[in-house]
């Protein structure tokens, strides 16, 4: 049976299949305590999940010099090495990627983690062999631009108007858009859910099984 929409699910990795905003949140509030630094709100630091490390410190903190950038990441790196080994799957995300990978569909990540902070997750969460290819911000350009979904497509030999990128962020679904893909929300992570619906995503799950079901019924 040819599929219906999608060939290639590219998923976000943090707050869509890592339930991590919260913990994210807290280490960006940490490492500006650290340095004396205006500590962001909730709303400010859960905007930039999603971003590479320099473009979230720019949005969450700005006019900061930005020499000051690596020792924010610094202290944000050893607040999160603290408690990323506590960090789990959302429920339900095991068993929506193995039947996704059973049906045949290419599985990808594009994330705004580090390579190294990718892998070390990937290993904790027994998925290394899940995904047949992934995309770092500290590799590419960084989210909204569209070069993790080119670079992606371009390795597996897949098309963009037949992959799907689901995120819990509008720097996910902008992406999407400025690659020429689709774009599936999660409202369970960091954006509010008006801010992921003026993206126009062709759906939006309120959780990973509703999620999963979509993808089942719809991809």
């Amino acid at each position: 049976m040819p599929r219906k929409q999608f060939d290639l699910i590219v998923f976000d990795w943090d707050g869509t299949l890592m339930d991590s905003t919260a913990t994210i949140v807290k280490c960006i509030q940490a490492a500006a305590k650290d340095l004396g630094l205006p500590i962001p709100n909730r709303e400010q630091a859960a905007h930039v999940i999603g971003l590479g490390m320099g473009e979230a410190m720019q949005v969450a903190m700005p006019g900061l010099d930005p020499k000051i950038y690596p020792r924010i990441t610094e202290r944000y790196r050893y607040h999160y090495l603290a408690k990323d080994h506590e960090l789990t799957l959302f429920e339900g995300v095991p068993e929506m990627l193995q039947d996704l990978s059973q049906q045949g569909y290419f599985l990808a990540v594009a994330t705004g983690k580090s390579r190294v902070g990718l892998n070390r997750s990937l290993n904790a969460a027994g998925l290394l062999s899940t995904f047949d290819a992934t995309r770092c911000a500290d590799e590419t350009f960084s989210k909204p631009h569209p070069a993790m979904l080119q670079e992606l497509t371009r390795e597996l030999g897949q098309d963009l108007r037949r992959t799907v990128m689901i995120g819990d962020t509008t720097h996910d679904l902008m992406m999407a858009q400025n690659a020429g893909s689709s774009g599936i929300a999660v409202e369970y992570g960091a954006h509010p859910l008006d801010q992921l619906a003026a993206c126009n995503p062709v759906y939006s799950a309120r959780t990973v099984p509703q999620l999963h079901q979509w993808l089942n019924e719809n991809a």
